[in-house]
């Protein structure tokens, strides 16, 4: 019997690669979207109509799915939003808003799905965090800080569950060849800020590394492989080595040597 996926945020990017992908072996996969009309006929696997942020579509496409296959055997954890800004500058209603989407919005789900796993004593819940989230980025603070909460409730929550045999995994992506850019909020570079140039500069050198990203179909591999690991990691990292090797670094190097790395990497004075 093939194992029934769901998978938020499955209309593009790396949640379509990963439906696509697990479609292609043979999984029975439900992506989700907040407007899948637009999106019927670019995929081969069903969407439901799932907003993260409003919890009474989550529960309506849960429902939805355990009428049609009576269970649900693994969720993916994608939807997510990109943010862009110096923090002073980022209105709190898009702090609030990413953290809305990629934070709140995965934990609603897990709930959502967590006493189906629970009686089938079995399911594997996988968030798909960032390299981001291992550290403070420039510019990308409210990003970084999102991803990395997730991470560190991954931890905590996958202990709780252990009892119930349900699996928890974190897969933190790099930069790949997604709209992300396109789609994430970015805090306008204002004539007259004192952030203006290092900013502008900064927000160029993020959209170069996204659209020079790697193939989401990379993601999708990851994916499927941990989802057939009897035995899965809490984190794995994929993407690009330097952005892999910079967590390393983050462990080894001292507070201050790091961060100028970063400063350097990014052009900051």
């Amino acid at each position: 019997m093939p194992k029934v996926v769901l998978i938020t945020g499955g209309s593009s990017g790396i949640g379509k690669a990963i439906g696509e992908y697990l479609h292609q072996k043979g999984y029975t996969v439900y992506g989700t979207s907040r407007n899948p009309s637009k999106y019927i006929d670019t995929v081969p696997f069903t969407l439901l109509a799932l907003d993260v942020t409003q919890e009474s579509t989550i529960q309506t496409a849960v429902q939805i799915l355990l009428d049609k296959e009576g269970r649900i055997d693994v969720l993916v954890n994608n939807a997510g939003v990109g943010i862009t800004g110096p923090i002073e500058e980022t209105p709190v209603e898009e702090i609030r808003n990413a953290f809305e989407t990629n934070f709140y919005g995965p934990l609603s789900v897990i709930k959502a799905v967590l006493p189906t796993m629970r009686n089938q004593n079995g399911g594997h819940i996988i968030n798909v965090t960032s390299i981001a989230g291992y550290m403070g980025l420039p510019y990308r603070g409210i990003y970084s800080a999102t991803k990395g909460a997730l991470e560190l409730i991954t931890e905590a929550y996958r202990m709780e569950v252990k009892q119930f045999g349900v699996q928890m995994t974190n897969v933190a992506p790099g930069d790949f060849a997604t709209n992300i850019a396109s789609g994430r909020y970015h805090a306008p570079v204002l004539e007259n800020s004192p952030y203006k140039k290092a900013y502008g500069d900064t927000l160029e050198m993020m959209n170069e590394h996204v659209d020079g990203g790697s193939d989401p179909k990379i993601m999708a591999e990851k994916v499927h492989s941990i989802i057939e690991n009897a035995s899965p990691k809490i984190h794995y990292k994929v993407g690009a080595f330097l952005q892999k090797f910079s967590i390393v670094l983050k462990r080894i190097l001292p507070d201050k040597v790091y961060e100028r790395m970063l400063m350097n990497h990014y052009k900051l004075k």
